[in-house]
């Protein structure tokens, strides 16, 4: 699957594409460079889940938690930029997250790889000379 998007003003349009496309994959990595819009593609998507909380970037907490107003869903969206070992992450409990069935968007997964599921979808954001950002996965 493949998905453009132009501008911020159809980001949403591609949120709802990507809803549409993961199927029932529950832990998705999001790859991507520094200031490609992962953060952003996620704010997108939890808001059309049906979050109405203020969504940010988890860099500092390692791990934000969400709920859907509409359907009750939990949604957890990590960012493992500022991981140095992989003892932090067994610390936290990830096992408890990755494997509950609820929703994890995953941020800067290559510095995890050896503990995602088998099963992770794997997204690539890419920004164009353009400005355009591909969602490809």
């Amino acid at each position: 699957m493949e998905i453009r998007i132009d501008n911020l003003d159809n980001i949403r349009e591609a949120a709802r594409q990507f809803i549409a496309a993961i199927g029932e994959s529950t832990v998705i990595a999001f790859y991507g460079k520094m200031g490609a819009g992962k953060t952003t593609f996620i704010k997108a998507v939890c808001e059309e889940l049906g979050v109405d909380d203020v969504i940010t970037s988890p860099t500092f907490a390692i791990v934000n938690e969400y709920r859907s107003d509409s359907t009750g869903e939990l949604i957890y969206h990590f960012d493992f930029y500022r991981i140095k070992k992989l003892d932090e992450v067994y610390d936290m409990g990830y096992e408890d997250y990755f494997y509950s069935g609820a929703l994890c968007f995953i941020e800067w997964p290559e510095l995890i790889e050896e503990l995602l599921p088998g099963d992770a979808l794997k997204v690539t954001i890419a920004e164009a000379e353009d400005g355009t950002r591909t969602v490809t996965c």
